[in-house]
């Protein structure tokens, strides 16, 4: 290796343990959507199968004829959902060797068998070790590099940062750790606690480093490189989709899953050939899924993501890069998904936030950014919401093309064109730099 201590028998040793998978499988079959790639077995989710869990179990302890067949209705029902995934199938390890300058054709090299580099702990393993020993190796307490990687990277999450600036090589090219104590530290923690990542996460977030204000020691340390203060960071693509959703009421949290469809532009698939693709937007409630979620086609990934910088998946992507763009704007005030959220919330203002125009702005501004307006804020919006009423009685079209985006029920007992000057201040409030940004 050009840096690092590996050497060129290490990484025949590393790549020795993948000698017994059966590769002749993969990719054979005729060209469908999805590709075949035996072999492959059928899996439900976790969640999945501890509702068929807990449904066989229902069923042996009933005696009813007709409560059985319904349980045992659910349980087919469950399995409809099971996604064929990709196994590996072993068979006779190949023989590896140290090929000389890479020639595949040179037999002449040292004959090796699956280890560690090395430079590090050797592996204690009875006969030839197995990937599963390599996976116990690489998750074991003597062996803290994975967990200060993994705690590195969360930490760049909710701090803007890594401890080191570099979170895609942890080798002798990456920059240092400003704190390596504290990354040491952590890492044990981490794996003491079972690798329990929302442990990790509640550790982070309660810190004072988390919770000190970001106003401070700017002239001393202007790129915070000491964390002395918190970080103001314009949140992922996924998290501000995810969070017009919640604050509209129209999120649905279920885990796991086939990827969904939001509303897309009409054409957009129009370049994608080999073979021609069309898009049809999911009805129902797999609209208002997660954007982890959210169906990716190659590089052609959903125009939402894309306005807000999400990466193209086309390589690994350790640390996104952080912009802002006249067309994040645009989305978040035309975009059918969030004027949808816009219009749903609107509805929630006039439902709960009381009579009367003072009340609703304060209960919408505290379900947006949580903390109480300024009158200078509320004042800026009062006006928006008297111009727009008028607006809408002289032109009630507009008001009704604005609230028939999307597919969410409509209150029918309201009156078009106020439903259409809130769901205004909605948009207002949802394009804030406050509320898309991590201050």
């Amino acid at each position: 290796h050009r840096y690092d201590p590996y050497t060129q028998k290490d990484f025949y040793r590393l790549a020795a343990f993948f000698a017994d998978i059966d590769e002749r499988g993969a990719f054979k079959g005729p060209d469908a959507t999805p590709t075949k790639r035996p072999p492959e077995i059928a899996v439900l989710s976790p969640i999945d199968r501890d509702q068929a869990d807990a449904i066989r179990k229902r069923i042996d302890g009933l005696k009813s004829e007709k409560e059985i067949a319904e349980q045992k209705k659910l349980l087919a029902d469950i399995q409809k959902r099971t996604r064929m995934t990709m196994i590996t199938k072993s068979v006779k390890p190949r023989i590896i060797r140290v090929l000389n300058r890479g020639d595949w054709m040179d037999t002449t090299g040292e004959i090796v068998e699956p280890g560690t580099p090395h430079f590090m702990k050797q592996l204690d393993a009875k006969g030839r070790a197995t990937r599963l020993d390599l996976a116990k190796w690489l998750t074991s307490p003597d062996h803290p590099q994975v967990a200060r990687v993994f705690v590195n990277r969360l930490w760049y999450l909710y701090f803007g940062a890594g401890l080191s600036r570099t979170l895609e090589d942890a080798g002798s090219q990456g920059e240092w750790p400003t704190h390596p104590e504290l990354l040491d530290w952590l890492a044990v923690e981490f794996v003491d606690s079972g690798w329990n990542v929302k442990q990790l996460v509640r550790l982070l977030v309660t810190s004072n480093t988390y919770r000190q204000s970001s106003q401070d020691l700017r002239k001393i340390d202007p790129d915070n490189r000491l964390f002395a203060r918190q970080a103001r960071l314009r949140l992922p693509a996924e998290v501000i989709r995810d969070q017009s959703f919640a604050i509209s009421g129209l999120l649905v949290d279920r885990i796991g899953g086939p990827s969904v469809k939001p509303y897309q532009p009409d054409g957009y698939y129009a370049y994608l050939n080999f073979p021609k693709r069309g898009y049809v937007a999911d009805k129902g409630l797999d609209q208002y899924r997660r954007g982890v979620y959210t169906h990716w086609q190659r590089t052609y990934l959903h125009p939402m993501l894309k306005a807000f910088d999400a990466p193209t998946r086309e390589e690994c992507t350790a640390q996104r890069p952080i912009s802002n763009t006249p067309l994040a704007a645009l989305v978040l005030l035309n975009d059918p998904s969030f004027l949808e959220n816009a219009r749903v919330f609107a509805a929630r203002i006039m439902r709960e936030g009381g009579p009367d125009d003072q009340g609703r702005l304060h209960w919408a501004w505290r379900q947006v950014l949580s903390r109480a307006p300024e009158d200078r804020e509320v004042a800026a919006l009062g006006k928006l919401v008297d111009r727009a009423r008028k607006d809408f009685a002289a032109d009630p079209a507009s008001a009704r093309k604005l609230i028939e985006v999307g597919q969410a029920p409509r209150p029918t007992n309201v009156d078009a064109g106020e439903l259409a000057a809130w769901t205004l201040v909605a948009r207002v409030l949802f394009n804030l730099d406050e509320t898309i940004t991590r201050n």
